[in-house]
C-alpha cells in the first residue's frame, strides 16, 4: 500500500516497517516453514515469485503490510534484517452488512492478520503489541470501522489473543478448519487499545 510505504510505527517493544525488496529473502526463508504455511494458509513460492508478491503488495491499495522488528535487537545492532521477527497485514474490504446508502468510509472493514515467524520471538507479547498498533493504524489512518480476524481452529494462541482483544467469535468453517472473529470499532475500544499498546509514534521511514 502506498499510504504506508514511507512510514514506521515505533512501539515499546516492536517497530513496524513497510515491506521492501531488501526484506524479501528473509521473508522467503520464513515461508519455507510448513508450520507457517499451514497457519497462514499459504503456498510455497519461489524467490522470484516472492519478489513479485512484495511488489504487488506495495501497489495494492486494499492491502496494508508492515514487517515487525524486535525493537531492542534493532537498537542494539542497527541490523534491520536481523531484527525482523514477523509481519502484520490488513486486507481492506466493504463490510458485508453495510447498507447501500452508507458512505464508502462507513462501510470500510479490515481483515487483520499477524504472524510471528521467528520461534525465539514467540511468547513475548510482540504479536500482541504489533496487532494493537496495526489495529490503531487502521482506525487512525485507514478510517476502518469494523474488523475481521480469521484463524485456524488449531491455533489456540491466536484465538485467545483475539478474544482478549474483545473480538467476538462469529463463525466456524469446519471444512477449512477456520474460526472467524469480528469487532466493530467503537470509541471505548479505541481507548482500551491505546492503553494496552502504550506509547507509540508514527514517523517517516528512512528506507
Amino acid at each position: 500500500m502506498k499510504l504506508n510505504e514511507h512510514l514506521q510505527i515505533i512501539g515499546t517493544n516492536v517497530i513496524l516497517v513497510p515491506y521492501e525488496s531488501k526484506h524479501v529473502e528473509k521473508y522467503h526463508q520464513w515461508m519455507k516453514s510448513e508450520e507457517l504455511q499451514e497457519l497462514t494458509a499459504s503456498e510455497p513460492l519461489t524467490l522470484e515469485e516472492e519478489y513479485q508478491m512484495q511488489a504487488s503488495w506495495r501497489n495494492d491499495e486494499d492491502k496494508c503490510t508492515f514487517l515487525i522488528l524486535d525493537r531492542q535487537r534493532y537498537e542494539d545492532t542497527k541490523d534491520e534484517i536481523g531484527a525482523l521477527i514477523g509481519d502484520t497485514n490488513i486486507f481492506i474490504q466493504s463490510h458485508p452488512e453495510a447498507e447501500d446508502d452508507q458512505s464508502q468510509t462507513d462501510r470500510l472493514a479490515g481483515e487483520i492478520e499477524i504472524m510471528i515467524a521467528e520461534p525465539a520471538a514467540r511468547g513475548k507479547r510482540y504479536g500482541w503489541e504489533a496487532t494493537l498498533l496495526m489495529l490503531l493504524f487502521g482506525v487512525e489512518r485507514l478510517q476502518l470501522q469494523h474488523y475481521l480476524a480469521i484463524t485456524k481452529d488449531t491455533n489456540a494462541k491466536a484465538m485467545r489473543m483475539f478474544e482478549r482483544m474483545q473480538f467476538r467469535e462469529t463463525k466456524r468453517t469446519a471444512i477449512f478448519h477456520e474460526v472467524s472473529f469480528e469487532r466493530p470499532v467503537q470509541d471505548d475500544w479505541i481507548s482500551w487499545m491505546k492503553n494496552q499498546a502504550g506509547s507509540y509514534t508514527i514517523i517517516p521511514y528512512p528506507g
